[in-house]
């Protein structure tokens, strides 16, 4: 485990650096705020198709040569984004960044592999400390490199240097990441057929309360989605923030969400049963983003940011290790295969809408809107999950 973790962290940290610049890269080809949303968003749509392929072929092949693969189209995806001179070539190379992070169903694959049902949580918050750290990096690296000037931005070194530490982590799992698939585990999966692996997958997928957690993870993803891809066009009309402001903001994000995942879910999993963290992630989540728009300094700022981080922080390890132990080792590639195209649809969809609530009604109403959402997301938790724990 620990050499997956340094590997998603190096590859994440790449992946960080271009989250402050991608906003002000789009707006510098003269983009709307619907065009920016649709290109955090078409990141979202290539990975939601690619996830579940990734998530399959893993289970035939193995987790490693998935990984590795994907790792190094990722660092061409980021050269390509480098050189791009127009706004449908920043598109095409999101595009193909996003096919490649449909990986990310194999790394949780991988996880579920190594780790019992008992201890898992604490895996997949290990998992989710390695993206926070990349988050913590990632963003104070390329908001430094790009400059706090939006009109005079860098924005190609950052994306070489994304591509450079994608290499990076590749030829690290070349040499140092063992296979978490054993050959028999392989081989018996490839002795399967098709309509009996898929058969497989629909009757973990029917498993009760598998259905309930899918849409919870949905609408909590769709909505913290809406905020990163909105935060750094909202930051710039309020506080006049360029790339490397937002890079620090988005660096703390990382390390709030790093120190809870990392640090704190394992031990959180042993105090508070699952049910109750997804509840109490979602009431917090609704609560700092509806603290966002009623800000009117840096520092209530910071606290509402806080509070929205430590809710999805919480709250999405707790749902993916709901769902994964909830199916059988056979069918974890392709359960954590539909579980990571459920969220990435959700990332294809939030950034989207929010970047039309943004332009059209108002650049407080993705917020608002993602506030009121969470408390039914609440309110589903409490009526589907934990009343019946407690029953």
């Amino acid at each position: 485990m620990p050499i997956l973790f340094l590997i998603v962290v190096i590859d994440l940290i790449g992946f960080g650096i271009t989250i402050p610049l991608l906003p002000f890269y789009a707006e510098h080809y003269q983009a709307t705020p619907a065009q920016v949303g649709s290109l955090m968003a078409i990141y979202s749509v290539t990975q939601f198709i690619a996830a579940p392929f990734w998530g399959h072929l893993s289970d035939r092949i193995g987790r490693k040569p998935v990984l590795l693969g994907s790792m190094a189209g990722a660092a061409l995806a980021y050269i390509w984004l480098g050189t791009a001179e127009t706004l449908l070539a920043l598109f095409a190379a999101r595009a193909m960044a996003g096919f490649m992070a449909g990986n990310i169903s194999t790394a949780f694959a991988y996880i579920a592999d190594i780790t019992t049902k008992e201890n898992r949580a604490k895996g997949m918050g290990l998992m989710g400390a390695a993206f926070s750290i990349g988050f913590i990096l990632g963003p104070a690296i390329g908001g430094i490199l790009a400059g706090s000037d939006p009109a005079n931005a860098d924005f190609r070194t950052p994306s070489f240097l994304a591509a450079g530490l994608s290499i990076a982590a590749c030829v690290l799992g070349i040499f140092i990441l063992k296979e978490s698939l054993s050959p028999e585990s392989r081989a018996r999966i490839r002795s399967q057929t098709s309509v009996a692996r898929m058969a497989a997958l629909m009757d973990a997928l029917k498993t009760p309360g598998i259905g309930v957690l899918l849409i919870l993870a949905f609408l909590s993803t769709l909505v913290f989605a809406g905020l990163e891809s909105t935060f750094a066009m909202w930051s710039r009309r309020q506080f006049d923030w360029g790339p490397e402001q937002n890079g620090y903001l988005f660096a703390f994000i990382g390390f709030l969400a790093a120190l809870v995942q990392g640090g704190l879910m394992g031990r959180l999993a042993k105090l508070f049963s699952l049910e109750k963290l997804i509840l109490a992630g979602a009431i917090a989540l609704s609560v700092g983003l509806v603290c966002v728009p009623l800000v009117s300094s840096v520092p209530q700022l910071v606290i509402a940011m806080t509070i929205a981080t430590l809710g999805f922080s919480v709250m999405s390890p707790a749902l993916n290790t709901a769902i994964s132990v909830r199916g059988d080792a056979d069918v974890q590639g392709g359960l954590m295969g539909v579980t990571r195209s459920t969220t990435t649809m959700s990332r294809m969809v939030g950034p989207a809408i929010a970047g039309v609530a943004f332009g059209f009604i108002g650049i407080n109403a993705p917020y608002f809107a993602g506030s009121i959402l969470m408390l039914l997301v609440a309110f589903i938790a409490y009526w589907s999950l934990f009343r019946s724990a407690k029953a």
